[in-house]
């Protein structure tokens, strides 16, 4: 059983900052990949940014920028600071690991419950 709780959600007005933070516990050997994904209602989720093992990064162009991913491996703790908020932000984020859970096995992907975040004009 893997477990990620995301956490720093909240209301923010435009132009502000928030951080978000996501952590896994469970049954975990590794984790590759981190990433932080969002869906506004009525929209598809979509990829915000991702981190590999190696700690390489790519965004959403939408995102450029404005928001940073990183990683505490040894935390097992994935981070998205946002700044610059825009009202267009406003979403559910959730974040998403790929986990290996045994020597041996292979990679599953481990999804977050979905933190809010909404961005005031």
């Amino acid at each position: 059983q893997v477990q990620l709780v995301e956490s720093g959600g909240g209301l923010v007005q435009a132009g502000g900052s928030l951080r978000l933070s996501c952590a896994a516990s469970g049954s975990i050997f590794s984790i590759n990949a981190m990433g932080w994904y969002r869906q506004a209602p009525g929209k598809q989720r979509e990829l915000v940014a991702r981190i590999t093992s190696r700690s390489s990064t790519n965004y959403a162009d939408s995102v450029k920028g404005r928001f940073t991913i990183s990683r505490d491996s040894a935390k097992k703790t994935v981070y998205l600071q946002m700044s610059s908020l825009k009202p267009e932000d406003t979403a559910v984020y959730y974040c998403s690991m790929q986990i290996i859970n045994y020597v041996g096995s292979t990679y599953s992907d481990y999804w977050g419950q979905g933190t809010q975040v909404t961005v005031s004009s």
